[in-house]
């Protein structure tokens, strides 16, 4: 009689070779829906949590960024006196009055000045100074403070102390006077040839301790092994700095100059307190933000100062969107996950 030898089916709560226990006949359970509801459960306060920790700062930005943009984008449509609802729509009257007024034009003109004078001027010399103060030298630190300083110093003091050593009898036609150089006496503030470089020269001074001290984290986080090996194979100083120390910078330099044009195109402070609303206009210094505080506030017409504010706000975050574009890319694109190469 011949017996048969396929194997007997487990019983039921036994538990198979694979670990799995069964309840029938070859029926087995699976704990994966248990582990499923345990994700479900971890996601569920994962973003509950995300709510609590983001939500204050989500409901601040949305009413003190994206609130205000709206409602000056709906203001900009209407010619307002300020107070009570708009009820003059003009519709794009405010925006062709912008665009067709030669002094928006000025304006947009000093401020590119400022814009590409800034780079010009800061970038070079911040960027030696990182270099020296990066070396091992007496005095380092509190080299670096003095040149820090005027950046945390406030621009209402800034631009209220140059106001006054920039007169026509200031310290700085006195000092030019002493040392034999009263030929150069002007008048650094009024003279449309010259107030817009005294701007550039006060912006430089003022801004150029926040570029240094950037470039200068920049180059602590550079391996001094590379400077070692470079060393050993003979490479000079400024070779060292050409191939290795300006393309390892260059992502800190990026930032740098995002910021520093982000920073030109919103200029309102200095030239404000500097030359008041009347005299910036005379000078040649006024800039966007003092030409839509003068036309709009000054004047009245809040709705033609929404329209001013709106167009400074698209062309400065189209700027920032065409830079993050083509500049930024590069940098950004090794923090972000990288995509599977199929």
């Amino acid at each position: 009689m011949a017996t048969s030898l396929a194997p007997r089916p487990p019983r039921s709560g036994a538990r198979t070779e694979s670990g799995t226990s069964t309840t029938g006949a070859g029926d087995t359970t699976s704990p994966a829906p248990v582990r499923r509801s345990r994700t479900r459960r971890i996601d569920a306060r994962g973003r509950v949590e995300i709510a609590l920790l983001a939500g204050p700062a989500t409901i601040m930005f949305v009413a003190f960024v994206i609130l205000p943009v709206i409602l000056a984008a709906y203001y900009g449509f209407y010619k307002w006196q300020g107070y009570g609802p708009p009820t003059d729509f003009v519709g794009l009257g405010n925006y062709k009055i912008i665009f067709t007024d030669p002094d928006f034009r000025g304006v947009l003109w000093h401020n590119g000045i400022i814009v590409v004078g800034s780079l010009l001027v800061q970038g070079p010399i911040a960027i030696i100074l990182a270099l020296l103060l990066n070396q091992r030298i007496r005095g380092r630190g509190l080299i670096r403070v003095l040149i820090f300083l005027p950046y945390v110093i406030s621009e209402v003091i800034v631009g209220t102390g140059w106001s006054l050593m920039l007169q026509g009898n200031g310290a700085v036609n006195d000092l030019l006077r002493t040392v034999g150089l009263g030929g150069l006496r002007t008048d650094w503030l009024s003279n449309p040839d010259i107030a817009i470089w005294t701007l550039l020269g006060i912006i430089s001074w003022k801004y150029i301790g926040f570029a240094v001290i950037l470039f200068l984290a920049g180059l602590q986080s550079i391996p001094d092994e590379l400077f070692e090996a470079a060393q050993l194979d003979g490479a000079s100083y400024w070779q060292i700095q050409r191939r290795i120390t300006l393309p390892l910078l260059g992502p800190t330099v990026r930032i740098w100059v995002f910021l520093s044009i982000i920073g030109s195109l919103q200029l309102f402070d200095l030239v404000y307190i500097i030359w008041g609303q009347y005299i910036a206009s005379t000078a040649g210094t006024s800039t966007m933000a003092t030409y839509m505080v003068a036309n709009g506030r000054n004047s009245g017409n809040y709705g033609y100062g929404n329209a001013v504010a709106v167009v400074i706000f698209v062309l400065s975050l189209t700027i920032a969107l065409v830079y993050q574009r083509f500049v930024l890319r590069r940098d950004t694109a090794g923090a972000l996950t990288e995509k599977s190469s199929r």
